[in-house]
């Protein structure tokens, strides 16, 4: 009897298609590839989806400050319409012009023009960091600006010479207020001996000038 279940048992087996071992590392190589391509297969990690949606994941998560910041950069200060005597008054001097959020406006339009509103932008935002008082707040704000202005990987970074370059990196170490007042010197300079004179021959002085003056005539 023993012997005749053990026939048996040898019939059903062999009876049953046993799984070649090529077949069962197919599937396992398949069903691995499925669920996590990245984890099992070097050869297609370059185009496979999980790394494509790890990749976007991380590009989002190191969207630089300068791109947060732009959004929500104001096209201009609040200010109200400049009167015909301060725009006479930005002709006198670019510290005149400077001193008034309409001056400033008007300044920044025009850069925008040339590609260079960058150096307003920073020059407002190191008038920012000086109103600040907060530790955290001075570190935090500094860092920023130093991202968006100073970096050399910024499309926004502004022309400065080396020495300035090293104040700032050694005002890094220890944030304050004043830890870009070098550089904002030499950028309101630059936009003084540069821009400036371009704006007082810009159409955009030009017809603002000519328009306050006809509002005067008719009043």
């Amino acid at each position: 009897p023993m012997g005749s279940e053990r026939t048996e048992i040898r019939k059903r087996q062999m009876a049953t298609t046993p799984e070649t071992p090529g077949a069962a590392q197919a599937q396992l190589s398949t069903g691995n590839r499925g669920s996590n391509a990245c984890c099992f297969c070097w050869c297609c990690c370059c185009s496979c989806s999980c790394l494509t949606v790890r990749n976007q994941e991380e590009d989002r998560a190191r969207r630089t400050s300068h791109e947060l910041q732009a959004e929500g950069i104001p096209n201009c200060e609040e200010s109200p319409a400049p009167t015909l005597e301060e725009v006479n008054a930005w002709a006198q001097s670019f510290d005149k012009l400077m001193l008034t959020p309409a001056g400033r406006n008007a300044f920044r339009e025009f850069l925008r023009t040339e590609f260079s509103e960058e150096n307003m932008l920073f020059w407002m935002a190191c008038e920012e960091l000086k109103q600040e008082s907060n530790k955290s707040v001075i570190e935090e704000k500094a860092r920023l600006i130093y991202e968006d202005y100073i970096s050399i990987l910024s499309p926004k970074e502004v022309s400065l010479d080396s020495r300035v370059r090293e104040v700032i990196n050694r005002n890094m170490l220890e944030p304050s207020q004043h830890t870009f007042d070098d550089a904002q010197l030499q950028i309101y300079t630059l936009m003084h001996r540069d821009s400036y004179p371009r704006f007082m021959n810009s159409a955009i002085y030009k017809d603002l000038l000519q328009s306050l003056s006809e509002k005067s005539i008719e009043a």
